[in-house]
């Protein structure tokens, strides 16, 4: 390793450490490990803070805007209503029927979608303070099952790049569409069967403010005009639909959120105070941060040093099992790390491919497993999904591992194993 890869890692484990001791605010060890690489000479200032320029943490602040517009709108209130109904009915029917409609709504958004948990988690924050079912119990599974989909027939971009780095090794493999999706619907089941373990432990807590009213009855009252609620759902509509445009329409895809904020703010739905406060939350700040982070470390080259290193040490006389199980964990980790889900993806796939050529096996098996492990990290703060529902849910680093260790390992059991089942080696 060179000194620049020392460096920058332990900068990361430092920043990570701060995280897990909560000595300093939410949001800040980010901002002091990217001001430490600029220190050392990892990186210049602009490196440093790429990430608040970053399309995608720009477009999760307008998203934070608008989510906030939309609890001034008698839909929330509907919302809350809905869910305390549920909640109702029962302890854990309840958390099971919202777990399974957040996962049926990923269905729609297909697996990574942004909008979609910064949607769902901007939502589900609303939910009043309930005996029955505590919010706190429904953030960080509900959270997590936006990035499961039930019905997994939205996921062609992980089967695109399995396709792409089997035809780039020269594995000319026929890859059944409806065998990939069974290998995404087997991840699921694997997480909605660690939401089914850890029901009865996961933290019950208050997650957010609410008013007498609501923590009784479940609900608020608009104080919106009828009109300037319907503009607000048609903003809230349009940002959603260019979020969806964005891989046909480029970089418009992320300004029409802000666009739809600007809607907002002119007809008074929000004050701009209010809407800086929005877009300035930690969770941005915390965003933002590490991906300052994730591109020092692919840029000292520590990515692939790694990688090529693990794939020596499996060498050729390995279970295959384990070894895809193996190459998943170092996809993941890595991928949640660098923040670069698919270039991650695109290193160390190629590697198990090579990997299994030369033991005489099938890698496509491999090739869906480890595509798909890229989307499948969580266990760190450090990436937008799991850093939204650990600052929403208002957890603390103990409580947050309690269910996303457990949470990670049970699910890339269970790809690995669905991969194998489907393409057996």
């Amino acid at each position: 390793m060179t000194p620049q890869m020392i460096i920058a890692l332990a900068i990361t484990v430092f920043m990570i450490i701060l995280i897990m001791t909560d000595k300093l605010p939410f949001g800040a060890p980010p901002l002091l490990a990217c001001l430490l690489l600029v220190i050392f000479g990892i990186t210049d200032i602009k490196g440093a803070f790429a990430g608040f320029s970053n399309s995608t943490i720009i477009m999760l602040a307008e998203f934070m805007a608008i989510i906030a517009a939309l609890q001034k709108t008698s839909f929330i209130t509907a919302f809350k209503r809905s869910m305390f109904n549920i909640a109702n009915k029962g302890k854990f029917k309840a958390f099971l029927m919202i777990i399974l409609i957040v996962m049926i709504g990923c269905s729609l958004f297909g697996t990574g979608s942004t909008a979609y948990y910064v949607l769902t988690i901007g939502l589900l924050s609303t939910l009043p303070e309930n005996k029955q079912l505590p919010p706190s119990k429904v953030i960080m599974t509900a959270g997590f099952a936006a990035n499961h989909p039930l019905l997994p027939f939205n996921t062609a971009l992980q089967y695109g790049i399995v396709i792409a780095v089997l035809n780039s090794a020269g594995v000319l493999a026929q890859v059944s569409v409806v065998k990939f999706a069974i290998i995404n619907l087997i991840l699921s089941l694997g997480f909605l069967l660690n939401c089914v373990i850890q029901y009865k432990f996961l933290p019950d807590h208050p997650i957010a403010k609410a008013t007498d009213a609501a923590k009784a009855q479940g609900e608020s009252v608009s104080t919106l005009p009828k009109w300037k609620e319907q503009v607000t759902y048609v903003a809230f509509v349009a940002a959603v639909i260019g979020m969806i445009l964005q891989s046909f329409i480029g970089d418009a895809g992320y300004a029409i959120p802000g666009l739809s904020v600007a809607v907002i703010l002119v007809i008074g739905v929000m004050d701009f105070k209010e809407i800086r406060d929005a877009i300035c939350a930690p969770i941005i700040l915390m965003s933002a941060g590490v991906i300052g982070i994730a591109d020092a470390l692919g840029s000292t080259g520590l990515t692939n040093l790694v990688g090529s290193t693990v794939a020596g040490m499996l060498g050729t006389n390995i279970n295959p099992f384990l070894m895809i199980l193996a190459f998943c964990i170092l996809t993941s980790v890595l991928a949640t790390m660098t923040g670069s889900t698919i270039g991650t993806v695109y290193v160390f796939t190629p590697l198990a491919i090579a990997t299994c050529t030369s033991l005489g096996l099938d890698p496509t098996a491999a090739a869906c497993a480890i595509v798909i492990s890229g989307w499948c990290g969580h266990f760190l703060p450090i990436d937008g999904m799991p850093a939204m529902v650990m600052g929403v849910g208002n957890y603390k680093i103990s409580e947050f591992w309690k269910f996303t260790i457990p949470q990670y390992f049970i699910r890339l059991i269970a790809l690995t194993a669905g991969s194998l089942l489907m393409f057996p080696m």
